[in-house]
């Protein structure tokens, strides 16, 4: 390929919006000539790459914007710890059969046993598939929102847990919420109902969640939307936190 049309290629990739075309056109037609590949192999090779970069630089831009306190995978999630999980259930919901569906996910049980890591595996594997995630915790929700409402800006405010494909809502039923703030939560639960998915977690059972939500009947009208397409997932093991504190201490027992 000569100098002069090299030049031209990466002029009209850059107009074409195809920037690691324009910045790799000598590294493919290398290639090419060693494959000694056809029109077709080739143009197939530079359109797939391109592909591949671009689904790579919108996955992690989706991270940067979705709040996610950090990365995890399901593949570093132990599940011979938590012997009563099934990781069957984990793996079908990896399948994101339920984003495809809009429908919800409900990780259940104490601290410390994973929910968290859990559901952020999910939004990672939802992101890295095209969908668009946020994270939060309700008690940052609650916060947002009420802010929001006082400043005049619900709506708005809305608009950002109602907007992605995929909202993780995570550590319900930590602190109890007033009815006003219950009633914010509503409005975020019925309007993704059958729109958009939700992760959630929570260390209460279902049936204590008319003393976190201050209201039975509120409740009840949570529940009622969010159950109503839901694969509930109990986890009911040990703490994976007291677990790696109790092996530092006896790390530290062993070197003293």
């Amino acid at each position: 390929m000569s100098e002069l049309t090299g030049n031209r290629i990466r002029t009209t990739a850059a107009k074409l919006g195809l920037p690691h075309l324009a910045e790799t056109i000598n590294e493919f037609a290398r290639r090419a000539d060693e494959g000694k590949l056809g029109y077709l192999d080739f143009l197939d090779l530079v359109l797939s790459e391109e592909l591949a970069v671009r689904d790579d630089r919108r996955f992690r831009q989706g991270l940067r914007l979705s709040r996610l306190p950090h990365h995890k995978t399901l593949d570093e999630y132990d599940f011979s710890f938590q012997p009563e999980l099934d990781p069957r259930k984990i793996k079908d919901l990896a399948t994101l059969s339920f984003v495809e569906a809009k429908a919800n996910a409900a990780l259940l049980g104490p601290p410390g046993v994973g929910k968290t890591h859990i559901a952020i595996a999910l939004a990672v594997a939802a992101c890295r598939a095209g969908y668009s995630i946020y994270f939060t915790s309700l008690d940052d929700m609650v916060r947002n929102l009420k802010a929001a409402e006082a400043a005049g800006r619900l709506t708005s405010k809305l608009g950002s847990y109602l907007r992605p494909s995929v909202l993780v809502v995570d550590e319900v039923g930590y602190q109890p919420l007033e009815r006003a703030e219950a009633n914010l939560v509503f409005q975020v639960i019925s309007k993704r109902y059958e729109k958009g998915s939700i992760i959630l977690t929570s260390n209460k059972t279902f049936s204590e969640w008319g003393q976190v939500f201050g209201d039975e009947v509120l409740a009840t009208a949570i529940l009622d939307r969010l159950l109503h397409h839901c694969e509930v997932v109990p986890i009911n093991g040990p703490s994976y936190r007291l677990k790696n504190r109790l092996q530092a201490i006896e790390r530290e027992t062993d070197v003293a």
